[in-house]
């Protein structure tokens, strides 16, 4: 009697234990963990898990239930539940095709699904007609045969692996290097071809820049196959998290260094194209799109990992971009500057390299950024301008003459003879036509004026050239063979001063200098100076 009493009392005890986890497809959640739990092992129950499978026969449904599972074991997509909604009527307003639809992994694996259908949710017929190709995909048809064919010595465990699978690894690792030269290489070439296509040369600077792209594209390629054949190799759950959590993370930082090589390949296209046209704001150009070029692919990477680890790049993004405004609000002279630096775009009062004078500020034009452009003074001292106050100034970029006009004036002594003095002009006029680095239709050789204590002679002059450098020493020719002249004819140069006149003592010579004014003599001394300067200058070349 005693054992039948205790009978009754087990036996609705244990049907309360064998319904305390329920088939339950009231939601996205629901379903899922009814998927997932009754095909655990200390839980197996295919009958329970297919019941997430709508309009299938027991058998056909069991099997789609077990791929699905098999698929996201075999990529390591390990299932959040706390993130799953566990809403009856969830409706996901993205746009798709049916509005009660959640898909598991919307990135990695978009093909699996579930869907409410009348008002409970199964996997979606979608992801049930798509499931076959996947698993086949994950798991190769080879995969079987060669498992049906590792004698028992292969199951052996070795540190927690069977020996098959260590050979598996051995085997993958080899493969994915072989693939990785094979794919290095190749890629090089093709780069190089498209290189030599679009500049037409062969440099070797960018032969190193290719190199460099092509190592990464390597890398990538045996990933991709590590990727693709690794599930095959049948790890747990657990381990497939963590190998393609590290797989995912390699390759997306080895995109992120392949786009900005990329980058710098392009530049360096960019700007060999840029150096052989007159455009002014080509050169400028090429370190901005650069900073903005490899900035994205920075930002854009950066989000990708956060990814990975579970955050939520939407919400960042979104965040980011409402603090981005806030933080512009708060800094307007940032975004005046930016303006700016638009301004200077559209306007291109300068390019790199060009010397201006702006403000107080004289230099060459070292870079323009976003906020401010760098100027370098000629004693080397760095000006940073802001852009906002550089697109408000008058700047006067002698980069954009013609040529360089360089103007002076000879004094002479009062005492010079006026015979002196033409010969002398003359002489000057045809040591500028002889000069190589002037311009001959354009310069004045004149007589302009009576000054304090020198007789005036204005010398102006073009040089074709607009390099600083250039010009100093052209100046430096011509201010050397005027010396020549005078000191051959005998002429002098006044400074500052002072005379006082006195009737002269006897038997005293005159303090005055001696000219020699004939004029076959004068001719002859300023071709002897004009055949030597020009001589001089062949010598040069």
């Amino acid at each position: 009697m005693k054992k039948i009493l205790l009978l009754f009392v087990i036996f609705p005890l244990t049907l309360i234990a064998q319904d305390s986890t329920k088939v339950d497809l009231s939601n996205p959640q629901a379903t899922i963990h009814t998927h997932i739990y009754f095909l655990q092992k200390e839980n197996f129950e295919p009958a329970k898990a297919a019941k997430t499978i709508y309009g299938l026969p027991e058998k056909t449904a069991i099997d789609k239930a077990i791929k699905i599972k098999r698929v996201l074991d075999g990529k390591g997509l390990f299932i959040d539940f706390k993130k799953i909604p566990n809403q009856p009527d969830y409706n996901d307003t993205i746009g798709y095709t049916k509005s009660f639809k959640y898909i598991l992994f919307p990135e990695r694996m978009p093909q699996i699904s579930v869907e409410r259908i009348e008002d409970s949710w199964y996997y979606s017929s979608e992801t049930i007609g798509a499931i076959d190709q996947i698993y086949s995909s994950v798991f190769p048809w080879y995969i079987n045969t060669l498992q049906k064919s590792i004698p028992n010595s292969g199951h052996q465990s070795i540190l927690g692996m069977e020996l098959w699978q260590w050979i598996g690894i051995v085997l993958l690792l080899i493969t994915a290097y072989i693939l990785f030269v094979i794919v290095k290489r190749i890629a090089f070439r093709i780069l190089q071809v498209l290189q030599k296509r679009i500049t037409h040369s062969i440099d070797i600077e960018f032969d190193k820049v290719l190199k460099k792209l092509a190592h990464p594209l390597g890398l990538i390629a045996a990933i991709l196959i590590i990727d693709k054949v690794f599930p095959s190799l049948q790890f747990s759950l657990e381990v497939n998290k963590w190998v393609f959590l590290v797989l995912n993370i390699f390759e997306t930082v080895f995109w992120i260094y392949v786009f900005l090589k990329l980058v710098k390949v392009v530049m360096a296209i960019y700007a060999s194209i840029t150096e052989k046209t007159h455009a002014k704001l080509d050169d400028q150009l090429v370190p901005i799109l650069n900073n903005i070029l490899s900035g994205l692919v920075i930002v854009f990477g950066a989000f990708k990992v956060l990814h990975f680890f579970g955050v939520d790049t939407t919400t960042l993004l979104a965040g980011a971009t409402i603090g981005g405004l806030a933080f512009a609000l708060a800094s307007q002279d940032t975004v005046k500057n930016l303006i700016g630096t638009i301004t200077i775009f559209l306007d291109k009062p300068f390019r790199i390299g060009d010397w201006i004078s702006a403000g107080e500020v004289t230099g060459a034009v070292e870079e323009v950024g976003f906020r401010s452009t760098r100027v370098r003074a000629a004693d080397t001292t760095v000006f940073q301008i802001p852009n906002s106050k550089l697109s408000e100034m008058v700047i006067n970029n002698s980069g954009l003459r013609t040529f360089r006009r360089y103007t002076t004036e000879l004094g002479l002594r009062y005492d010079t003879p006026p015979e002196l003095i033409q010969t002398f002009v003359e002489g000057v006029r045809k040591i500028i036509l002889a000069h190589p680095e002037t311009r001959k239709d354009a310069f004045h050789v004149e007589f302009v004026g009576f000054g304090a204590s020198s007789l005036n002679i204005m010398v102006n002059v073009f040089f074709p050239s607009l390099d600083w450098s250039v010009e100093q020493a052209s100046k430096h020719k011509l201010h050397m063979a005027i010396l020549k002249l005078a000191a051959a004819l005998g002429v002098e140069f006044a400074f500052p001063s002072t005379t006082v006149t006195i009737e002269q003592f006897p038997d005293k010579k005159d303090l005055l200098p001696k000219y020699n004014t004939e004029d076959e003599i004068m001719q002859k001394t300023v071709q002897d100076i004009l055949d030597a300067f020009e001589a001089e200058n062949k010598d040069n070349e």
